[in-house]
C-alpha cells in the first residue's frame, strides 16, 4: 500500500537519508519505498555508498517498490558504476522490480568482475524467469566462482526449460568430490522434471 506525502514532507524524509543516525537512514529510505515517490530514486540509488549494509539493502528494497519508474536511473547507475558492492544492490534492486526490460541489462552483468554481483545477477536471472537468460546462464554454469555456479544452478532450475538439462548434468559431473554443488544440480533437475 502506498502512503502519500505531501511535497515538503517526501523533502524532509530524502533529507534524513543523510541522517547520522543509521536507523533513521534506514526508516527514511523504506518510507520512501512505501511512497512511491519518483523524486526518492536518485536518493536511494545514492544511498547504496552508505556505510550501513542495512540502509543498502533498504534502499534496494525501496527501489524495488517504485518500480519500472526506477529502471532507466538504476541501469544508468549500473553502466557508470564500477564498485561491485554498489552494483549488487543495484542488481537487487532491478531483481525485486522484475520486470523482463531489465533482462538484457542483468545478463552483460553476468560478466562483471565481482563475483558478488555475477551471483546477484544470476539469481535475479532465474527469478525473473525470461527464457532468453537460458544460454548466458548455461554459459556462467564454467564461473570460476562456487557461489556463482549454485545460485546459476538454481536460476537454471527456476527456469525449467528442459534445454538445461545436458548442461546442469555437465556440470554435476564435473563437481567431483562436491557434495553440496552435486545437491543443488540435482534439485535443478527436479524442478525442470527430469
Amino acid at each position: 500500500m502506498k502512503v502519500i506525502y505531501m511535497a515538503n514532507e517526501i523533502d524532509t524524509i530524502i533529507k534524513n537519508l543523510k541522517d547520522g543516525d543509521v536507523e533513521r537512514r534506514k526508516e527514511a529510505a523504506e518510507e520512501i519505498g512505501k511512497s512511491g515517490d519518483s523524486n526518492g530514486i536518485e536518493p536511494l540509488i545514492g544511498a547504496f555508498s552508505d556505510e550501513s549494509p542495512a540502509v543498502r539493502f533498504q534502499a534496494a528494497k525501496s527501489l524495488g517498490e517504485i518500480g519500472n519508474p526506477a529502471i532507466g536511473p538504476l541501469i544508468e547507475a549500473l553502466k557508470n558504476d564500477n564498485e561491485g558492492k554498489i552494483k549488487k544492490y543495484i542488481t537487487l534492486a532491478l531483481k525485486d522490480i522484475g520486470d523482463v526490460s531489465v533482462v538484457d541489462t542483468l545478463i552483460d552483468v553476468l560478466n562483471d568482475n565481482d563475483f558478488a554481483v555475477r551471483k546477484f545477477a544470476a539469481k535475479a536471472l532465474g527469478e525473473i524467469g525470461d527464457k532468453k537468460a537460458l544460454e548466458p546462464l548455461i554459459e556462467s554454469l564454467t564461473d570460476e566462482d562456487w557461489g556463482v555456479k549454485v545460485a546459476t544452478l538454481k536460476a537454471l532450475g527456476d527456469l525449467g526449460d528442459e534445454r538445461a538439462i545436458d548442461p546442469i548434468k555437465k556440470a554435476r559431473r564435473a563437481a567431483t568430490g562436491d557434495k553440496d554443488l552435486k545437491k543443488v544440480a540435482n534439485k535443478a533437475l527436479k524442478k525442470i522434471g527430469k
